[in-house]
């Protein structure tokens, strides 16, 4: 392609494949690039997130913490996430694609909810607003549990006490139930815990070449 000539990749400018084309393998194909695995990107991004609202909801800190997790909301659990959830459709996972995806759109949409659309709700049906939000949110869990079933224990695990979670602060914002939102924060904390082991295991298993900590695959 000459210079200036418009093409794929645009005018003037050389395809990927022109400058630098795969690599022959011995069978005399081509070695296709493939990405990292991006499952303990969005895993960790997931778990500081959730850890940090979570620890919020548990009254373990002043109420008057929440907009701490406002940032991670928008930027960890919300764009990393969505980053790590678009490149999960590249590796051809999509269990990854779509749980990364989806619940980077929970993180952002809470926070458009808890930062612009509660104030303008009555303050007595603010905390029903946050568990309808959050109901509709467990549904799409539920479905994604049944999902995780066949993918590995350390999963299967950390979306069984995420639906936990999600009901009992679905419940407990519906009823304006103080204890059972703070017990809903607790069960937050250890999905924070399980889903940091299932992204550190993939890291550390991939750096060190061998299984160092379990995940327990499923779909063997």
């Amino acid at each position: 392609m000459e210079a200036g000539q418009v093409g794929p990749s645009g005018p003037g400018r050389a395809r990927e494949a022109d400058i630098a084309p795969a690599a022959a393998d011995p069978a005399g194909g081509r070695v296709g690039w493939s990405p990292a695995d991006p499952g303990p990107l969005g895993l960790s991004m997931f778990a500081i997130t959730t850890f940090v609202l979570s620890v919020v909801n548990a009254h373990l800190v002043s109420q008057a913490m929440t907009p701490a997790v406002f940032g991670l909301a928008l930027l960890g659990g919300g764009l990393v996430q969505l980053i790590a959830g678009i490149w999960e459709f590249r590796t051809g996972n999509t269990f990854g694609a779509v749980a990364f995806c989806s619940y980077a759109a929970f993180w952002g949409g809470l926070y458009i909810l808890l930062h612009n659309s509660v104030p303008l709700i009555l303050k007595a049906e603010a905390s029903a607003a946050i568990g309808l939000y959050l109901w509709a949110w467990t549904i799409f869990t539920v479905i994604m549990f049944i999902a995780v079933l066949r993918t590995s224990g350390a999963l299967v695990v950390t979306f069984l006490l995420l639906l936990i979670t999600f009901v009992l602060l679905s419940i407990g914002f519906s009823g304006s139930s103080v204890s059972t939102i703070k017990l809903g924060g607790y069960f937050g904390i250890a999905t924070a815990i399980l889903a940091w082991y299932t992204a550190g295991a993939a890291v550390i298993n991939s750096t060190w070449g061998r299984v160092v900590l379990p995940v327990f695959p499923l779909n063997a």
